[in-house]
């Protein structure tokens, strides 16, 4: 079954492509740079359509998009996977450009278990997050927080949440004490305070993972 398919421009062989998201949906022949651009686009969304067309023929619990270089979540697949959504455990995005995530996004992935957002541009999640009952694991390293995403605090279900390389300076220890699945936060390579290198068991119920305290030479 072939949930989308659009045609390419004249003289180049048929191919699948989200239509809602095809940047080659013309009939103007590109030369040179924009050409070479508009490939690489091609390829791009026919991977996204090509993935998600596996998930739903096969009915399997996890959608892979990562490195497909997305700005945003694609809108056309909320009604391509609307059959298969809630039997979707496992979503990555890891290594687009994502810049935000949407509360739709998490209201139609509802039985999410592990999410990895890794190498975006995210700076905060949806509120929506909370309504996650199942979710164990998040991979928000190698983003743009500056804050602690507070809404995590209220998943109950956490046992996993990776940070690394963003720009953390403070998190809300009193928030985090009552999270009792939680086993692991990383906060590698995050420009921690010192009051957050204090927050190690038994104050907190869980490994915080830092990276070494870099010391400033006296002169």
């Amino acid at each position: 079954m072939v949930i989308f398919s659009v045609p390419l421009p004249r003289g180049r062989s048929s191919r699948v492509l989200p239509a809602a998201l095809d940047p080659l949906g013309h009939s103007t022949a590109l030369v040179g740079p924009v050409a070479c651009m508009q490939k690489r686009m091609g390829e791009a969304v026919a991977r996204v359509a090509r993935k998600v067309n596996d998930t739903v023929e096969n009915k399997t619990d996890s959608l892979d998009l990562a490195n497909c270089k997305l700005m945003t979540f694609p809108v056309g697949i909320y009604k391509a996977m609307r059959s298969v959504t809630e039997g979707i455990h496992r979503i990555s995005l890891a290594n687009n450009e994502l810049k935000s995530l949407t509360g739709r996004f998490i209201n139609t992935f509802s039985q999410l278990r592990e999410l990895n957002l890794a190498g975006n541009y995210l700076h905060r999640l949806p509120e929506e997050v909370t309504s996650l009952l199942h979710l164990r694991a998040i991979d928000l390293s190698r983003n743009r927080f500056r804050r602690f995403p507070e809404p995590l605090a209220a998943v109950a279900t956490l046992e996993t949440i990776d940070l690394e390389e963003n720009e953390i300076t403070e998190v809300p220890v009193d928030k985090l004490a009552s999270m009792t699945a939680l086993r692991s936060l990383n906060l590698r390579a995050n420009p921690v305070g010192p009051d957050v290198r204090l927050l190690v068991r038994p104050l907190v119920p869980f490994d915080l993972l830092l990276s070494p305290e870099e010391h400033v030479p006296k002169a």
